[in-house]
Order: C-alpha cells, then structure tokens, then sequence
C-alpha cells in the first residue's frame, strides 16, 4: 500500500494540532481570568463611589471642617467649605442661605481613590470651627 493513499493524521500533523489548541486554551483561561479580575475592581469602585455619595448625603450639620474614618476596606476623608455666595443670587429679604462645597475621598487597595464632590445649600450661618 502507498503512503499516499493511508488515510489518517501523521504524529506532526496530531502535535501541530496539541499546540493550536493549547495555546487557544491559555489564551481563554487569562481572558477569564482578567475578566475577573476587572470585575472585582469594578466592584470595589461601585462600592467606594455609593459609599462618597451616602457620606455626602449624610452631612447632617453645616459646620466647617474636615472629618474622616475607616468602613470596611474603605477609608474616606470628608471636607466641607462654606463658599461666598454672590450678591445677585442672594435673596433681597430674609435669611441668606449659605452655599456648602462638599467632598469626600474615599481610599482602598493598592493607591486606588475616587472623589464625590457637590455643592448644597442650607439656611442660616454655617459656623467655623
């Protein structure tokens, strides 16, 4: 019989084939594995960025002043400055509002940070330590 006419694989057509496939496997298994990865930063940021805005929103008094503190892998720093408000946008009568400029920076990991940042108003005069 010629060798031409077998039918079948030779041993380096078969070891050709291993290689393509392993290399396509590898390359699989460290796309999930970086997916994961991304996933999990993801989820540290949506963390860090609900608990800056809960922190904002929990400004309770309008005082002047920085505070900070640790929950959980988070550590955050809360800033609040009183900014002038313009004379045309201050009411011709009553109490003037002050305008409140908030920020909280919240820390985790290896140097990763995010920063929520708004302004709010409140009646009254906002005191200075």
């Amino acid at each position: 019989m010629n060798r031409q006419n077998r039918a079948g694989f030779t041993l380096l057509e078969v070891l050709i084939a291993m290689v393509i496939l392993s290399v396509a496997v590898v390359a699989l298994i460290q796309t999930a594995s970086q997916g994961l990865r991304l996933l999990k930063v993801s989820s540290d940021h949506q963390e860090a960025v609900a608990l800056g805005d809960r922190l904002v929103r929990a400004m309770d008094s309008p005082v002047e002043g920085m505070d900070s503190g640790q929950e959980g892998p988070f550590s955050w720093e809360r800033r609040v400055r009183v900014m002038a408000v313009p004379d045309e946008l201050s009411p011709s009568s009553g109490p003037s509002p002050q305008l409140l400029a908030l920020s909280v920076a919240v820390r985790w990991g290896n140097g990763r940070a995010v920063e929520v940042a708004t302004l709010r108003t409140v009646q009254g005069t906002a005191a200075t330590p």
